[in-house]
């Protein structure tokens, strides 16, 4: 079953509807953030409100933290899948022109219905990846660090992917391995973790900084820095994050075999145990299962 939430209300999907006026319709305007809920419970709630407020912060849109937070808690409570996907949006509201409204007022709108993990498959064998046909529309932009609703450059890589058979696009800038057009990228090398530093082309991801304090409570030395195409294929393994898969493994990278080592499994299992301690924390229960 899926349910849409318009500005705190539960509406129909006939009515989940913004006008054709709207920021987001007109110019991708938008800024999205993407949950996912075990149970009705979603996963680190606090660190997207926080990655989303500042983003909201940087590019002037209305935020209202509590509401959203509330509105999203309501919509998880309904969810009868055990696992599940919720995607908030934030609109700047009408635009008139090219200008932004003087008038400070937007929308949010909730889209949440069932979420199938990576099967077994995936996770033990490891999944296929591709590199993108594309670049990012402006590679030296600050503003592929926020989850923006102009999100065309990831949708085709992502699409091109698909037609390739593999699960993920990865984004290469003069033989710089970036990111995945949905993704953030992990390899190991010699009992170190490396993966692309956040900022300017990298999505700060919130699993992204998951697996980096797993990686300092097991003694795993990290370090955030440039990674090559070399780097990447002489990796002694390297696995994919985002929100909704976790940690996956890549198996191949275009028509070449990568290496599988225990790491990405460990880190995995980390993650997975920070989600039920930073639930429990938030709500004064103790989730060993998240």
């Amino acid at each position: 079953m899926l349910i849409y939430n318009l500005n705190g209300e539960f509406v129909d999907a006939a009515d989940a509807n913004l006008a054709c006026n709207d920021s987001a319709v007109l110019f991708g305007d938008s800024l999205f953030e993407t949950f996912k809920a075990q149970d009705g419970h979603i996963q680190f709630l606090d660190q997207h409100l926080d990655r989303l407020e500042l983003g909201a912060r940087l590019l002037n849109f209305p935020c209202d933290r509590p509401a959203l937070r509330s509105a999203l808690l309501e919509t998880a409570a309904r969810l009868t899948a055990p696992m599940a996907r919720l995607r908030l949006t934030l609109s700047r509201g009408p635009m008139t022109s090219l200008a932004f409204p003087s008038a400070v007022s937007g929308h949010f709108f909730i889209n949440a219905g069932p979420y199938q993990e990576p099967d077994s498959a995936e996770l033990q064998q490891g999944v296929i990846c591709v590199f993108a046909p594309n670049r990012r529309v402006n590679p030296l932009s600050h503003l592929p660090q926020l989850k923006r609703g102009n999100y065309a450059d990831c949708l085709y890589a992502a699409d091109y992917a698909r037609r390739k058979g593999a699960r993920e696009a990865l984004f290469n800038e003069d033989g710089q391995v970036l990111e995945g057009a949905t993704s953030n990228l992990f390899m190991i090398k010699n009992d170190t973790l490396l993966t692309p530093p956040a900022g300017e082309l990298v999505l700060a991801g919130i699993i992204r900084r998951q697996v980096l304090l797993a990686a300092a409570d097991r003694g795993l030395s990290a370090e955030e820095r440039p990674i090559s195409e070399e780097d990447l294929f002489n990796a002694d393994e390297a696995f994919l994050t985002n929100s909704l898969i976790g940690l996956l493994p890549i198996a191949q990278i275009e028509n070449r075999s990568m290496k599988r080592g225990l790491w990405t499994a460990r880190l995995a299992t980390a993650v997975a145990q920070a989600a039920a301690a930073v639930f429990g924390a938030e709500n004064g229960t103790n989730r060993k299962n998240f």
